[in-house]
């Protein structure tokens, strides 16, 4: 998991942390808690690299590929 954390960084990644943490920075100063449940998603993304924060989604390695059995 710590390896997870501190490899693999990119500037998406950054961004999705910063956006994350602002939200829920602003939505708690603001009292609106579930802004910092809507907040915690994009920041664990970011932090953790999962999801389009990891560049699964750009480089097409979520892509379906056709089934070589499956003739149509």
């Amino acid at each position: 998991m710590l390896k997870r954390i501190f490899t693999g960084w990119t500037w998406i990644r950054a961004i999705y942390l910063f956006i994350g943490a602002w939200v829920i920075i602003q939505s708690a100063i603001e009292g609106q808690w579930i802004g910092t449940v809507l907040g915690a998603w994009p920041a664990a993304m970011g932090l953790f690299g999962i999801g389009c924060a990891a560049g699964n989604c750009a480089t097409g390695n979520c892509d379906l590929k056709p089934d070589a059995n499956n003739k149509r």
